[in-house]
């Protein structure tokens, strides 16, 4: 469980740094892409805010069983938003 709650801790850094890139952008250009981006950086934000805070406060309340699982979403998901990141470098 500590390592799915690291990997989101480590979505919700990424995420932030995406979001004022993104923000940057659109008040740059102005164009309608980047507001896009902006959404689904935030919608994505607050969906792995409350994953982490899910995972920190709710830990005893899930089985052994299921923690692989979660921590290989959490991991797929950082790998998924750095390769999002470098291209959007």
């Amino acid at each position: 469980m500590d390592i799915a709650t690291v990997f989101s801790s480590l979505n919700v850094a990424i995420l932030l740094g995406l979001l004022y890139m993104y923000a940057k952008i659109t008040l740059r250009s102005r164009a309608l892409y980047p507001v896009g981006l902006v959404l689904f950086a935030t919608l994505l934000l607050l969906q792995n805010l409350v994953t982490a805070y899910s995972y920190f406060v709710m830990t005893p309340f899930f089985g052994d069983a299921v923690l692989p699982y979660l921590a290989t979403i959490s991991i797929l998901e950082f790998g998924g938003l750095v390769t999002l990141t470098r291209v959007s470098l």
